[in-house]
Formats: C-alpha cells, sequence, structure tokens
C-alpha cells in the first residue's frame, strides 16, 4: 500500500514523475492505452510512490513523451480498490485490498 499517498486522500497537489513506457489494458473488452509514470514526488520533492499507471489522456498524449522525461500535473490522491473482484479458481493469491492513485491529472507539463 501507498502509505504517504494514503496521508494526503482527496487532496490535490502537484505531482512529478518520470515517463517509462506506454502500455494497454483491457476495459470491458476495449483496449486502451496507459502510460506508467517512476518515482512520483509531491512539490517538496519528497517521494510518495515507486510507480503508477494513468491513462494516455489527449494532455499526455500532447506531450510528445520519450523515456526519462519528467512531467509535472496537478492530481486528486484517491483510493481504490485493488485485487480480483470475480470467482476464478486461483483467485487466493490475489487478495483484495485498498490502495491509492493519482486520478483526473491536468496541468500537465513536461520538464
Amino acid at each position: 500500500m501507498r502509505e504517504e499517498l494514503e496521508q494526503l486522500e482527496e487532496v490535490r497537489a502537484t505531482f512529478t514523475g518520470t515517463f517509462v513506457r506506454t502500455g494497454v489494458k483491457n476495459s470491458c473488452g476495449y483496449l486502451k492505452d496507459t502510460l506508467l509514470l517512476a518515482d512520483l514526488k509531491d512539490e517538496a520533492g519528497k517521494n510518495v510512490t515507486d510507480h503508477l499507471w494513468f491513462n494516455l489522456t489527449k494532455g499526455f498524449a500532447a506531450l510528445n513523451l520519450v523515456p526519462g522525461d519528467i512531467v509535472r500535473f496537478d492530481a486528486r490522491v484517491k483510493e481504490y480498490v485493488k485485487g480480483y473482484l470475480g470467482w476464478r479458481y486461483d483467485a487466493d493469491d490475489k487478495p483484495i485490498e485498498i490502495d491509492y492513485k493519482l486520478s483526473h491529472p491536468t496541468k500537465l507539463t513536461k520538464l
């Protein structure tokens, strides 16, 4: 769990992160583009998490990111349920837990 983000729950703040790569996720049968940011820090430069995945929104796409680029953005810290919620036979190895993410990124800039 991301303890540093938990302390900022529901707070909107400025963060920076290093672009690593793009990816794809399956969302209700549709493929959605994503991007991975690593070493996320708050305004004071304090590490808040080692990585987070974001949807590849128009704002992120407009930055034309290459691996190693630093991105600054505003976002709100939100709680979400992590883990497998279905009925597969191997579901025991993916327990349900609460985690924290950065939601609704705005004011995206490449540094």
